[in-house]
């Protein structure tokens, strides 16, 4: 029986949900609110989802490795341990500061990482040594790690919120049943009988979200628990439990399911209606729960990760349980009480009610580093912090807990620059934060002086500049992933390079992201591979007449995508010029002919490299941009004729390496939040970019 929310349009789909606190419901969700309203309050309506022990990392690093175990299988193609562990290790490499959850038995984000790669290569291991436990059973896998969301009926009611959920696997087996596959790792297995009455609700859900979609039926559901604690007796370390979706069945877990789903859709259907705590909960830190309550009494809705469709919502219910509670209890006695919970969170600085300042000091002392923060400047992406350390302590030290201070800022990750920043003559180690940050750095023509082209403003208020009259730096190199504000960059430089009054500027544009300036006199925007390559000579051919002349005047030529561009660019034998060439006359005297190579072309890749380093000396300046950071493209000796580099956010430390040879843009924000390194700065500078409409 299919939902009568399936035939609605979009129009009426976004006003159904308008009336709900959120936007679908899940089995985890459902779960979670029959369990502990509080907490699903605190993770679904709030989203202060807390942090993540090195258990859970574990869980989600085991379930990567399964998925490429499964989507090779799906190819005949059986995966190595080796493979797989390397996902799991990935996958908890890439886990940001602010995600781990510390503990008494885990005081450092490195024992976390050390004890969630232990425990996933466990079950990595337990997994592929008794795979044949139901390997063996499966002829075909229909999907792998499969994201779905559908209305469904559930007990015979129409659900008013699609339900979304992930399947790990979908399987036919040898006697041609349809199976869902759940993959769970364990501490301990979970008991036989409380494993049948949870997994029926799980079970009902997952067959019916996928039959939803695919139209086929369900015949079982398996859930296969892989406990990482060694078995004494030498008994199997996986255990498959099996539930059989006969017609009986399925009326049974509808029913059970239904009761607490149609608990949870009543209530977030109710602004005001009441989360009640469940203190017998087992499960969930009451610390933080309580934390959470007083944080609803006292915060504003900007001080949540809010969805933007819901904030109306939630602020109307934020105001009503303060105008509630606050005639009653004093805003005072809310942040004692805050005080008091925050107690028994001893291995969270997030949630303290302490300066960033002091949690960074706190940090280090807890390791025996004893430093003082003496100055801090906020900028719009980030803030700098000047740290004065005490004698004898090793200041290489300090970036070993570089993680360990972003999980107290509760920000993915900071940076620490290698050179010590000198501020009024004194030297201090320099911490970058990312922060939060709703303003724009707007373009500024005021900024701009002479050819002295300003990039951005860093953490101090000062002027980031690229001088482009400055023999030392006449070429830059920019690089940054998508949505780290490299183009907004660029399009910011052109705008002062014209306001600067150069009347010569070449845009190669293999993206056309910058067709807008077609309309610009001064600028000629280039966009396919051939006509590229053809300006890109034609280039090389005036720098020569230039230097021959002995004139020299600016020229600007910004290359996007030059990686791209180059590798799509002819070369080898494509660069071969060929021409008819008399080679003979037949007895008639007609000319015999011959199709001959008379020369070859110079590749895209050679003229750019000629402009780079015989160009400036004319008055070529080249700023070149791409987004993959390889040492394939971007090589020694490439950066050796690119003195200016600025790196945006990029996906690993490693790319930051390659760009500016040392890690930190890894640990950007994005939105024009970026790191140069020029001849004219002492180190690498972090500033935030110009955003120019």
């Amino acid at each position: 029986m299919s939902s009568i929310y399936q035939t609605y349009s979009k129009e009426q789909v976004d006003e159904l949900l308008s009336n709900f606190l959120i936007d679908r419901w899940s089995y985890s969700r459902v779960n979670t609110f029959a369990r502990n309203e509080k907490e699903f309050e605190m993770r679904y309506l709030y989203y202060e989802l807390g942090k993540s022990s090195s258990t859970t990392i574990a869980g989600q690093a085991y379930h990567k490795a399964l998925e490429l175990y499964f989507r090779q299988l799906q190819y005949g193609v059986v995966c190595d341990i080796v493979d797989m562990q390397q996902e799991a290790f990935n996958h908890i490499s890439e886990i940001k500061a602010n995600v781990w959850k510390l503990s008494k038995t885990r005081p450092t984000i490195q024992d976390c990482i050390n004890h969630a790669t232990e425990t996933a290569n466990k079950g990595i291991n337990n997994f592929l040594a008794e795979i044949d436990t139901y390997i063996s059973e499966i002829k075909e896998v229909l999907g792998v790690e499969l994201k779905l969301q559908s209305w469904l009926t559930i007990n015979g009611v129409d659900i008013p919120l699609p339900c979304s959920l992930v399947i790990d696997l979908s399987i036919i087996t040898n006697e041609d049943k349809r199976v869902i596959i759940d993959h769970k790792l364990r501490s301990s297995f979970t008991d036989e009988k409380d494993m049948k009455f949870v997994m029926g609700k799980q079970a009902i859900t997952y067959a019916k979200g996928y039959e939803s979609i695919y139209d086929e039926t369900i015949d079982e559901v398996w859930i296969i628990e892989n406990k990482t604690s060694k078995n004494k007796d030498g008994s199997p370390q996986l255990a498959v439990h099996k539930c059989v979706m006969d017609a009986d069945t399925r009326r049974l877990y509808e029913a059970i399911l239904y009761e607490p789903l149609s608990r949870m859709i009543r209530a977030v259907n109710d602004s005001d209606y009441v989360y009640l705590i469940n203190d017998n909960d087992n499960l969930t830190d009451k610390a933080e729960i309580y934390e959470f309550w007083a944080k609803t009494m006292i915060a504003e809705v900007e001080d949540f990760n809010i969805p933007e469709n819901k904030k109306e919502l939630i602020q109307k219910r934020l105001k009503k349980i303060r105008d509630a509670s606050l005639s009653t209890i004093t805003p005072k006695v809310v942040r004692n009480f805050k005080k008091f919970t925050e107690q028994f969170i001893p291995y969270d600085l997030t949630n303290k009610d302490m300066t960033n300042e002091q949690k960074i000091e706190h940090v280090l002392r807890s390791f025996g580093i004893v430093a003082k923060v003496q100055h801090t400047f906020d900028g719009y992406s980030s803030s700098s912090y000047l740290l004065e350390m005490s004698a004898g302590i090793s200041i290489s030290n300090v970036n070993k807990y570089r993680l360990d201070i972003a999980n107290a800022l509760n920000v993915p990750n900071v940076r620490i620059q290698k050179d010590l920043f000198v501020y009024d003559g004194k030297s201090y180690l320099a911490i970058e934060s990312g922060k939060k940050s709703n303003a724009i750095l707007a373009w500024d023509k005021t900024k701009l002086e002479g050819y002295r082209i300003p990039i951005g403003i860093d953490n101090f208020q000062r002027s980031v500049i690229w001088n482009m009259d400055n023999h030392s730096t006449p070429h830059m190199l920019i690089c940054g992933a998508t949505g780290s504000g490299k183009s907004v960059s660029i399009k910011s430089t052109i705008e002062y390079v014209l306001t600067a009054g150069i009347h010569e500027v070449y845009i190669f544009d293999p993206k056309f992201e910058f067709t807008s300036y077609r309309s610009n006199p001064r600028v000629w925007v280039v966009n396919d591979i051939e006509n590229i390559e053809r300006e890109m000579k034609k280039l090389v051919e005036e720098m020569e007449s230039r230097v021959k002349k002995s004139v020299s005047h600016k020229t600007l030529i910004v290359f996007d995508e030059f990686a791209d561009a180059v590798a799509n660019s002819r070369k080898g034998n494509e660069l071969k010029k060929y021409e008819m060439v008399e080679i003979g006359c037949y007895q008639n005297g007609r000319p015999k002919m011959k199709r001959q190579c008379v020369g070859e072309d110079k590749s895209l890749e050679e003229n750019l490299r000629i402009l780079l380093q015989k160009g400036r000396s004319s008055g070529f300046r080249i700023i070149a941009a791409t987004q993959r950071a390889s040492t394939k493209v971007i090589t020694g000796d490439a950066k050796v004729n690119f003195p200016v580099q600025v790196c945006f956010r990029v996906p690993k430390d490693i790319d930051s390496i390659v760009v500016i040879d040392e890690p930190g843009a890894e640990a950007l924000n994005g939105r024009g939040d970026g790191l140069i390194k020029s001849p004219e700065y002492m180190g690498v500078v972090r500033f935030q970019a110009f955003y120019k409409e």
